[in-house]
């Protein structure tokens, strides 16, 4: 090939989706699955990337079960594992997200000593090299999501 010839590098993505029921068990339960997807993925329960995906989990969780409870409807999660040898940074990332039936309320980071609650997501936005939320399928659910390099 001359020119303008390409290489592709290759990219490795691994999924975990689950759905959880929208009570405070099931944001346990996230947390617990979670913990163990990362540790099959390769980073072991104590390790810095397990702990920091898990609490991002555990907080987006417990705010969709808390501030996102539609009755009758379950949130979501799902990890996306991409391989960070393809952008050049050779630095893996881990996209967290939760969805939940409230569409009408957004999450807020709020200032530490700004009342109560607000404050787990001063955590996901120290942990978390970006994060933020969308609206989809007509507005039908929103997704917080949360991306943590590993």
């Amino acid at each position: 090939m001359q020119g303008d010839a390409r290489v592709q590098v290759p990219v490795t993505v691994r999924m975990f989706t689950q759905l959880f029921s929208c009570t405070p068990r099931g944001a346990r339960l996230a947390r617990r699955l979670v913990a163990n997807r990362m540790d099959v993925w390769g980073f072991a329960y104590d390790s810095e990337a397990s702990e920091s995906v898990t609490l991002v989990v555990a907080e987006l969780a417990a705010n969709a079960v808390q501030h996102g409870r539609v009755r009758g409807r379950d949130f979501r999660v799902r990890l996306i594992l991409r391989d960070g040898d393809g952008d050049g940074d050779g630095e893996d990332v881990v996209r967290v997200e939760v969805s939940d039936g409230r569409t009408e309320r957004l999450p807020v980071l709020r200032a530490p000593g700004d009342g109560e609650g607000g404050r787990g997501l001063l955590l996901v936005a120290a942990l978390a090299d970006r994060w933020g939320t969308d609206l989809c399928a007509g507005g039908t659910y929103k997704v917080v999501w949360a991306e943590v390099r590993v």
